[in-house]
């Protein structure tokens, strides 16, 4: 394999077991083989690459992928993607609220992303924004409203530490930068999306409060944010591409390359 678009075809199957023309053209991302089993059986379809390193399913137009977490995956989801070339590409993720105002199980729906991740900068130089497709973000917020829902939006910072929450200098910073919430993939999907000409949005569901001791993360706490939200979070998600596929609607608006501007 010698191009770029020989490699990226032959690994899409490898790591998903699904092969390019099998792919639905609007994806849901996520990190959690929850939200593909709960797919899988709200459409009866099969879920394929169970043994490999992303498991997948599909049903009619839409594909579902769990790519693991961290923005290397992420960063290698969307360049396996480039030879889908999805017409729309949506993340759901979860992730932790800075703000006193975030409760468990709100939504946020990102209008920027802090490129803190690293991952980014072998796309872009450090000062391009990871921005949205905001044709998808205006249709992700029409149906958070259709089910009678509200959200937050704002910036979200991506980093790639893990484990960050005992770092109180960390936490000065991220209050100083007024982000609404962490993550560690979503600036680099909409950086690595942006690159490959993917149309890329996030639609994020608060699972902690990493701000206060006792907003840390458990065992405990995330299992009660997956019985009382996921199915909600994926509802939204299949329901805002449904729209998009259903009324016919382009996110596509932006020119991608250097040499189209």
């Amino acid at each position: 394999m010698k191009t770029r678009e020989e490699i990226v075809e032959n690994w899409l199957y490898r790591y998903t077991g699904v092969r390019a023309e099998e792919m639905g053209k609007y994806i849901l991302l996520t990190n959690f083989n929850q939200y593909v089993n709960l797919f899988a059986q709200k459409f009866g379809s099969i879920v394929q690459g169970s043994d490999r390193v992303m498991p997948t399913s599909t049903h009619e137009n839409i594909s579902i992928i769990n790519f693991g977490m961290g923005s290397a995956n992420a960063a290698t989801i969307m360049d396996l993607l480039s030879c889908v070339k999805p017409k729309a590409v949506l993340f759901l993720g979860k992730c932790g609220g800075l703000k006193k105002i975030n409760r468990l199980g709100d939504l946020i729906l990102p209008i920027a992303a802090i490129r803190g991740e690293g991952t980014s900068n072998d796309y872009f130089p450090p000062e391009v924004p990871a921005l949205p497709a905001f044709n998808l973000q205006k249709a992700v917020s029409t149906n958070i409203r259709n089910h009678n829902l509200d959200y937050w939006t704002g910036t979200i910072y991506t980093t790639n530490r893990r484990v960050w929450e005992h770092d109180n200098d960390f936490k000065e910073y991220l209050k100083k930068i007024r982000v609404m919430g962490i993550d560690m993939e979503t600036a680099t999907i909409f950086s690595v999306g942006f690159y490959n000409g993917i149309p890329a949005g996030a639609l994020l569901l608060v699972s902690d409060q990493p701000m206060i001791s006792t907003g840390v993360k458990t065992e405990e706490s995330d299992k009660l944010v997956s019985q009382n939200f996921v199915n909600m979070h994926l509802e939204i998600g299949i329901g805002s591409l449904k729209e998009l596929i259903n009324h016919g609607l382009t996110v596509k608006h932006l020119k991608f390359h250097y040499e189209d501007l």
